[in-house]
Order: structure tokens, then sequence, then C-alpha cells
């Protein structure tokens, strides 16, 4: 587990003033890492960078790294990891002997391209949010919502890297086989129940070998940071298709993630210690440890905001769906993720992405899915601007945003993950 140091100081201020101003998802506190170009330059190289107030710090113009890669930046163990983090926030230090050299490495975020923010060789898709199961699982299996298994074990699947794609990008509604429940046959064609999951995605830093599993008390070492995921969802695919081996074409046509990854160490002020309720299983001893139970939790706010054709047309802002919290919404821990995924001796890889699953929280505000929002499909939600939605149209765009806040600290934030549905 991180623990708090010098970067975390609340009055340390920035040179960079947009770094400065109130309410910024980037203040010196946070320098979360992501790969960049400048806009217009489609064939050069991404570049590693930092975010800072509105500005992205070349790290390699900077001097600090002599490569692009930024997996092998991630395979760092953690004490370079926060050796690097210590001299960033004193070189953008107001006051730091750096500030003129380092001036010339800085791009305006506004003229950058923001990519992928590493390239993720291996993706799973956990499915920690224990109101979305339940929830979800009373729309199905009323007299069951919940498997037996879920409580005991992280429950998860192998999903596709090859679609995982950056905020802004737009992609086609997907098509595939969905059968009614009156029909003798499915039929095939545009996806017509489409929605959108809003989770955490974690970004394993140092890998392990094929073979060896990674302790509960030593998962975090493996754990670069953290970034915000949106797992679009095809539900009428997905109720065709799923059983008996679970998700496919109904999950692998895009995946979206925020640009940014904000470490494990810039979240170390905002922890939560890791409980069960009163009743429930405590897990098995290869995934309880006294560090995750003291502070295993990520106290991250997550909101999910939707921009219709007409409400862009219109000039009208985005509308908020969903607010929660992902402590009240996980059931796991991401340290416990990694001592699961690894415990037959998988083998995980610099960049490798676990997803949280869906991170509703236990009131109707706090769904994290149209789904559940509109009970399947029953119960359409009205829009600020007259609109109703059960499900996504083309044209719509979400938006996925997260931040941390806590008292005698510095609010810091993830960025966004924004999408926008084609024909």
């Amino acid at each position: 587990m991180t623990l708090l140091d010098k970067t975390h100081n609340p009055h340390l201020r920035s040179w960079v003033e947009s770094a400065n101003v109130a309410g910024c998802d980037f203040p010196i506190q946070n320098l979360p890492f992501g790969r960049f170009r400048r806009t217009g330059g489609s064939d050069a190289a991404l570049r590693i960078g930092v975010a800072i107030g509105d500005q992205v710090l070349d790290l390699r113009a900077a001097g600090l790294v002599d490569h692009d890669d930024m997996n092998a930046l991630m395979a760092a163990a953690p004490a370079e990891r926060v050796a690097l983090r210590q001299r960033l926030s004193d070189g953008l230090a107001q006051g730091s002997t750096q500030q003129a050299a380092w001036a010339a490495a800085l791009v305006p975020q506004s003229a950058c391209e923001l990519a992928v923010p590493c390239k993720v060789g291996d993706y799973t898709d956990f499915y920690t949010g224990i109101h979305h199961a339940t929830t979800i699982g009373s729309l199905f299996r009323p007299d069951q919502p919940l498997m037996p298994n879920y409580k005991w074990v992280p429950i998860g699947y192998h999903g596709r890297a090859s679609s995982i794609v950056p905020s802004g990008t737009t992609f086609k509604r997907p098509s595939g086989q969905t059968k009614a429940p009156d029909a003798s046959e499915p039929s095939f064609g545009p996806c017509k129940r489409l929605d959108y999951e809003l989770e955490l995605g974690f970004y394993v830093g140092p890998g392990n070998a094929l073979g060896q599993p990674v302790g509960i008390d030593d998962a975090e070492a493996h754990l670069f940071g953290v970034g915000l995921f949106n797992d679009w969802s095809a539900r009428d695919l997905q109720a065709w298709e799923y059983q008996p081996l679970g998700p496919f074409l109904a999950k692998n046509f895009a995946s979206t993630v925020s640009p940014w990854i904000v470490t494990m160490e810039a979240l170390a002020p905002f922890r939560a210690p890791f409980t069960r309720p009163e009743g429930d299983p405590q897990p098995l001893p290869y995934l309880d440890g006294a560090a995750n139970r003291a502070h295993g939790q990520l106290d991250i706010v997550l909101e999910v905001l939707i921009q219709t054709p007409k409400m862009r047309a219109d000039g009208q802002p985005p509308a908020r769906l969903t607010l929660g919290r992902a402590k009240e919404a996980a059931y796991w821990t991401a340290a416990q993720l990694v001592a699961h995924h690894t415990v037959n001796g998988c083998n995980l890889q610099p960049g490798d992405l676990l997803g949280s699953g869906t991170l509703s929280g236990p009131t109707p505000d706090a769904a994290g899915s149209l789904m559940e929002l509109t009970l399947g499909g029953k119960k359409p939600i009205q829009l600020p601007n007259g609109e109703q939605r059960t499900f996504l149209q083309d044209g719509d765009t979400l938006v996925l945003r997260g931040w941390c806040e806590r008292d005698g600290a510095v609010r810091i934030g993830l960025g966004e993950a924004s999408g926008t549905v084609m024909a």
C-alpha cells in the first residue's frame, strides 16, 4: 500500500498556473500518466506525458525518460515509480529550478491527440459491483438474484483488448443475433438495447512469472494505477448468447477508456477500509490481508452524463444519469482481483487491464447502467429537455467522470471517458 509523502502536501502549488485552479482534475498532487501526440501528427509516434493543469508535460522532452514506451515505464518497481513522482513534483512545484527547461516541454491538452494510455495486451472484466449484480440478477432470476459463488469468488471473464478505444472515439451500433421471447427462431440485425457500464479500469504495472501467484499483501505492488472504463453492452445480444459461456459479441465491439492513468501513489489520500456486511462470508485466506482490510478500497466519486443529438443542437450541456461512490459499490478490492487472477499461476503483464465491473451504488440514482435505471427498459427515464430514454439511441454521447475529494487533501480527477454511438 502506498503511503503519504511530500507530493501529497495540500499546500503544494505549481508554476503551471492552470494546475492551481480549484476543482482542477490535474493539480500537482495528481500527476497522471498517458500517451499523446500533437494534433495533426497522425504519423508521429506516441509519447509519454503527464497531465498538469490544462497542459501535458512531455517526459522525454523534459529529460525524465529516454524512450516512448509507456509499458516499460509501468513495468518499473514501485520504488522507481515513487522516485519519478517525486522528481515530477519537485520540478513542477513553484520555485523549481526546472521551470525554464520544462516549460518548453509543455504542450496544451487542447493541442494533443490523447490515446489509450498504454498498450493493453490483455483485458479481464470482473463483476465486483454487488448492487449491479443484484439488480440485474433480479430481472432474470427473481428467486435468486446472486449466484451462490458471488460472495466467495471474484467473478470475471476474458475480454477483447483490440476493441479498447480512447475517450472521444465514436463507434458503430453493433449487429448480431437476438431472439424475442415469442419467436420460434432468432433474427439478425442492429442492437436495439444498447447500454453503458460505469466501471473503473485497473492497470497492471510489474507482471508476475507464469506459475507464480501474487499474494494479497504484494498485489498492489503489481498495480500501476486506475482509469475510467465504459464497457458498452448490447443487452439484447447478450441475453441470447451469454449462456453457457458468458459475454461475447455483446461486449467486444467497443470499450472506452479515459486517456490518463491516475497512479496508486496519487490515490494514497483517498483510501477506505474494506469491510463486509454483517452476515456475509469473510474472504478466503488468499483474498484476505490486514492492509487490504485497513485501506483496500478506493474512495472515488463516479458520474455519468448523457448528451443527445437534440441537446447538442439546442446548445444544452450533458445531463447527469448517475452519481455514486466506488467504495459503496465494489464488493472486492483491486488487490483481491490481482490475487485471485494469479492464484492459479496466471501471468499478468505490464499494461494488462482489469475492469471492475459495473459500479452501481445502493440507491437508484447511483445505478451504473440504463438496464438498471430503466428496470430493463420497462421504465423510461426522463431527461431535463423532455426526451426519454430506455436504451441509447444513435447520436447519443455518454461521458464518464471521476474524482476524489476529502478534507485535508487536494481534489484530484480521473478526467473523462466519452463516446458517441453511430448508426
